[in-house]
């Protein structure tokens, strides 16, 4: 049997012991070519279909509901996929959501949607799709996904994280995604960079989550952060420097990709501070130089990560 990829016979896989829905379970992979992923963030909830090029298809995406009933945010999450799936036949589903979560996906708490704890996210993914669902953090999915298809690709040392309604990372070390005792690895937002700054919904005070997401910009300058002027794009620039540095120092790695909305929408003002930021900062020999650079995937990366998701547990040729 082939690898199950486009023009080519089916095979069968079985699905990895690790937990998550399904667990075990020997599933055939036919020659069709879509996975359906989908992407749930504190302020929107995405999906489509995508197939093992990273090709995105019937895409569609609304508003994430400001609710506290998790029904609601189940239901948008159910109409997305739903109408992306009715474009035709997939072979699994990759979800990227915001944690903490169990491992593989069993149950959820994102800390950017106060409706979700405990919530059964692969298993109700898996009964609307009717495939085998798969989920990780949705920052581990876009560093998949940027070593895949992005800014990354071809490196087997780097960071990926997303500062947007949340900051999450994902880390690549000698070519594998770190995933921790349950999946959580890659926290970089609850990274602390000013001590004596604002409390974050972790229950810490001055992580990087509590200064450098879009909210709470707002909260400290009374305006949406993409009202943000260039000292605050500067500010937030350096939090974000200090944290990669942390991190390029601790794991001896030189590439961070940085996306989201707060990161892309600020700009070259962002991107030189966190620079310098991190210049100054990673001064050991093997962190010396070390870059930081926009995500390569832009818009695209939720989806494209949370197929990598799947595609990488049907046995695809993707990092991880």
């Amino acid at each position: 049997m082939s690898d199950g990829w486009p023009g080519r016979p089916s095979r069968a896989y079985r699905r990895p012991s690790g937990g998550g829905f399904g667990a075990g379970r020997v599933v055939t992979v036919r020659a069709v070519t879509c996975v359906l992923a989908v992407d749930i963030g504190g302020t929107k909830v995405a999906a489509a279909r995508v197939d093992s090029s990273g090709r995105i298809t019937d895409r569609h995406a609304v508003a994430t509901p400001q609710s506290s009933d998790p029904e609601d945010v189940w239901r948008a999450v159910a109409a997305v996929a739903g109408a992306a799936l009715a474009g035709g036949p997939v072979v699994a589903c990759g979800c990227g959501c915001g944690g903490p979560m169990a491992s593989g996906g069993t149950a959820v708490s994102p800390l950017n949607i106060g409706a979700w704890r405990e919530f059964p996210l692969v298993a109700r993914l898996a009964a609307m799709s009717a495939v085998p669902a798969f989920v990780d953090n949705d920052a581990k999915a876009l560093a998949l996904g940027e070593g895949w298809r992005g800014a990354a690709a071809g490196q087997r040392d780097y960071l990926a994280m997303v500062v947007s309604t949340g900051v999450g990372g994902g880390i690549v070390l000698d070519g594998r995604l770190l995933d921790g005792a349950l999946g959580n690895a890659g926290h970089i937002g609850h990274v602390i960079v000013d001590p004596d700054g604002a409390a974050c919904a972790c229950g810490a005070r001055g992580c990087l989550e509590a200064v450098a997401s879009g909210p709470s910009i707002e909260r400290r300058t009374g305006r949406p952060a993409a009202a943000a002027g260039p000292a605050v794009r500067e500010e937030t620039g350096r939090f974000v420097g200090r944290a990669v540095a942390d991190v390029a120092n601790l794991l001896d790695l030189r590439l961070a990709v940085v996306a989201g909305s707060v990161a892309l929408g600020f700009g070259d003002v962002f991107f030189r501070a966190a620079q310098a930021e991190l210049d100054a900062s990673a001064r050991l020999d093997f962190s010396l130089g070390a870059r930081i650079v926009p995500a390569g995937l832009g818009g695209d990366g939720p989806l494209v990560g949370a197929a990598a998701v799947a595609w990488r547990a049907l046995g695809a040729p993707i990092v991880g």
